[in-house]
């Protein structure tokens, strides 16, 4: 007769929680209690990389507004809109994973997060989403009228997007309005006021999102079909290189636009060019057959938002 393993005694440490495919281990989240590590990947802080994403638009509107002021934006600005950036996207991503819970545990990319595997449960999510909206609020709070009315009206998309999957082909369309709201904001927070170059900033974030979150989407490409998603990544298939050279290239004609308009100098072309080949160079290593290559390509635009608002900043003086 075989010998069985003895049976688990009640001291023996829980089995920790199955690993999100897309998330980062093996840094400080992972030496958080139990309790409290269901709500930190609830607010994404496991996964950064949306956060930059949602701050760079920041900061490029804060720094095509020194150009209305002749003067640097603020290091306190920054700060606020950084951690407004960190609050809010988690605000964002907890409201998503409610609404989308019963189609996240048939995704295996998502099956594991804390509220379709039963980590947190939704009470406690709701709760959660309150007091980061009550934080966000606050921030938002510090700044001149126009900002703050701007900050209102993004909730419209906000509260569109997870649904926007549901309805059209182009869900990241939406994000794309969504996430570089931030221009708006970060431009009017320091110019009080808004401007041509802005509208073509606006226009450059959001088919740069369309870009890097068609890439993203590819991960879920199978899933999302089974499940009746809708997304760029499907609607494009073999397509998808053409299409993000299209994406890519209409977001560097309106950075250039916003370049144009606002009268920089020569670093913030030389930047321009440097962001170019970045998006370029996505194309040419990504495959959409392999979703860690996706993930891989989709997370090097933290570094494209990186050298964008680096050109921003060095060419408006």
């Amino acid at each position: 007769m075989e010998k069985q393993d003895p049976p688990l005694e009640k001291h023996d440490p829980p089995l920790p929680p199955a690993p999100i495919q897309d998330s980062a281990y093996g840094h400080w989240l992972d030496r958080l209690p139990a309790s409290w590590r269901g709500f930190a990947e609830l607010a994404r802080l496991d996964r950064p990389i949306g956060t930059w994403l949602l701050f760079f638009p920041c900061l490029w509107g804060l720094a095509l507004a020194g150009k209305h002021i002749t003067d640097y934006p603020p290091l306190s600005m920054i700060a606020l809109f950084g951690l407004g950036s960190i609050v809010m996207r988690g605000a964002g991503c907890t409201f998503n994973d409610l609404i989308d819970q019963d189609i996240d545990k048939d995704v295996a990319r998502t099956a594991a997060r804390p509220l379709p595997s039963g980590r947190v449960s939704r009470n406690a999510a709701w709760a959660f989403l309150a007091v980061q909206c009550l934080i966000g609020a606050v921030i938002l709070l510090q700044f001149n009228t126009l900002t703050i009315l701007m900050g209102l009206a993004s909730l419209a998309l906000v509260g569109f997007y997870p649904f926007a999957k549901r309805i059209i082909w182009f869900p990241q369309l939406v994000l794309g309005l969504t996430f570089n709201w931030g221009v708006w904001l970060g431009y009017s927070a320091l110019a009080n006021g808004l401007t041509e170059q802005v509208a073509w900033l606006y226009a450059a974030g959001v088919f740069w999102t369309l870009g890097y979150d068609t890439i993203y989407a590819h991960q879920d490409r199978d899933d999302d079909a089974l499940i009746g998603m809708k997304s760029t990544a499907l609607l494009l298939g073999r397509r998808t290189k053409p299409a993000l050279c299209v994406f890519y290239g209409v977001s560097i004609f309106c950075l250039a636009m916003a370049g144009f308009v606002a009268g920089l100098h020569l670093l913030f072309w030389c930047g321009l060019a440097i962001g170019a080949w970045h998006m370029l160079y996505q194309i040419a290593l990504l495959d959409i057959d392999k979703p860690e290559t996706c993930l891989r390509q989709f997370r090097s635009n933290r570094d494209t938002g990186a050298i964008i608002a680096g050109a921003f900043l060095l060419g408006v003086f």
